[in-house]
Parts: structure tokens; sequence; C-alpha cells
């Protein structure tokens, strides 16, 4: 198999931000955060700070945040990339980020609580629903990961993120039902070019 060379990219880059931030601040302060990219409702919708919206899934608060992702990351990209490919990988990713970013600014505004946010949780959640669904096409597998250890993951992650406080739950929703989505029209891609080569 070959190395899953956009993950370790993406990795790199995740670890890459996190040490630049804590060799010149604290990450575990929101304040500082905010000050370097991550996501703050109102700085985007009264200030126009648009970029919020992709920036803050390269930051994480800490350490064990940080790792805790990046190694989900690399145990669900080693499999996907291989199977889905460099380039929809990277889509997939990016796309599920974004759609659990939107999601929580969604649940903030609804509330009208808000928090500073940070994290690649919603794009790895997507790579997990990306990888549910694909599992279900190959009757159960994804190499050698298998359709129902995904669904205990998914299930244990979102139990977790709803019993701890401090935990995104609706970027996390958002980025598995986008890797889901984008599956889907994946497949019925591959579906059409099957088709049309025939």
């Amino acid at each position: 198999m070959k190395k899953p060379v956009i993950t370790i990219m993406i990795a790199a880059v995740n670890i890459i931000v996190f040490f630049a931030l804590s060799f010149i601040g604290m990450t575990e302060d929101a304040s500082f955060m905010a000050e370097h990219g991550a996501m703050f409702v109102p700085y985007v919708t009264e200030q126009g700070e648009y970029y919020r919206i992709f920036t803050s899934m390269f930051l994480h608060f800490d350490f064990q945040h940080l790792m805790n992702n990046m190694v989900m990351l690399i145990a669900i990209g080693y499999t996907l990339e291989h199977e889905v490919g460099k380039f929809r990988f990277f889509i997939i990713y990016l796309i599920s980020g974004l759609g659990g970013t939107f999601l929580s600014m969604w649940q903030d505004i609804h509330t009208g609580q808000y928090a500073v946010a940070a994290g690649a949780s919603g794009a790895i959640f997507g790579l997990l629903g990306a990888t549910l669904l694909i599992a279900a096409r190959n009757r159960g597998r994804v190499g050698e990961i298998s359709g129902r250890g995904l669904l205990f993951t998914v299930g244990i992650s979102l139990y977790f993120g709803y019993a701890n406080g401090g935990v995104d739950n609706f970027a996390h929703i958002g980025g598995l039902l986008t890797g889901m989505i984008l599956a889907v029209l994946l497949m019925i891609l591959d579906h059409f070019i099957r088709k049309e080569g025939m």
C-alpha cells in the first residue's frame, strides 16, 4: 500500500501550526487562539473575518487535543486515502471540516451562546462518515477497517462529546453528515463513470 501522502501532509500542518503557536503563546488561552485564527462567530458575522472558517480547522487548544485528532486522522486516513485517492480524500477532509464549522456556527447563532472554537475533529468525523458509507458498499469493510468498528468509534466519540463539556458536538455531527453525503456523491459519480465507459 502506498504511503498516505495527503494524510501525512495534513497531520504535519496541524502539528507545525500547534508548535508554532505554543512557542509564542498559550494555546489553552481562548483569547490567544481567537487572535490567531480560531472560530468566534461574532468576528465572522460582524467583522467579516471569514478566513476563520478555514483556519480554525488547523488549530488545537492543547497537546492532548492535537494528539487525539492526529491519531484518528492517521488511523482513518491511512485506509481511506488509499481507497478513494489523494484528491478525493483531500476534498472530503476539507469540505467535511467546513461542514462541521458551518453547523457549529449555526448552533451558536441559534442559541446566542458564542465560544472560541478550533480543531480538526469536524474534518476527521467527515472521514469517519465517508469510510462508514464506503464500508457499507464494500460489505462491511474498507481495508483493515470494519463497518462495525467504525460505528462503535462514531458512537463512543459522540457519546463522550455529549457527556463532557467543552466539546463542539455540532462540529462533529456536521462533519460526519457532510462526509457521508460526499461519499454518496462519489459513489454516484463512480457509477456514472463506469456506465459511460461501458
